[in-house]
């Protein structure tokens, strides 16, 4: 019998862009946060001795943790400042991975998210560090698409 050949592309790490609510919102250095885990509830039958059931519960998402430059550009600070005043405007999104040539294989799409954490860059005269402006962002699920 023989086992068809397949070749799968890995694609770095560092091809990738975000988008919320349809739009591209400029360069981010990292993204990380996309992380589903469903707990489990562990049930043991009587008389069974060789293993333990595991029957599913709640899953939860991790916060997705955007990380990018200083730039003038401060709708990610006006996002944030609104949840602050109380008025939370929730988006959807998407984190997009793309091959060397720029097209995409695959993206993680996120839904009705918003910010619940701002950090501003540390300043550090000594540095020669890029300034760093990281927002968190919370969500109601992850679905990941690949692209064929």
């Amino acid at each position: 019998m023989s086992i068809p050949s397949k070749t799968y592309d890995v694609s770095a790490a560092f091809r990738f862009v975000v988008e919320l609510d349809g739009l591209l919102v400029g360069g981010f250095s990292e993204v990380t946060g996309l992380q589903a885990e469903t707990e489990v509830m562990e049930y043991s039958e009587g008389g069974v001795n060789d293993y333990v059931h595991y029957l599913p519960k709640q899953t939860k998402y991790q916060r997705i943790v955007l990380k990018r430059g200083i730039t003038q550009a401060s709708e990610l600070w006006d996002w944030y400042e609104g949840v602050i005043g109380g008025k939370i405007k929730r988006k959807s999104g998407s984190v997009i991975l793309n091959n060397p040539a720029g097209k995409e294989i695959c993206r993680w799409n996120f839904f009705e998210s918003y910010p619940v954490k701002w950090i501003g860059p540390k300043m550090d005269a000594a540095s020669t560090g890029v300034a760093i402006e990281t927002i968190e962002i919370v969500h109601n699920g992850l679905k990941t698409i690949f692209k064929k």
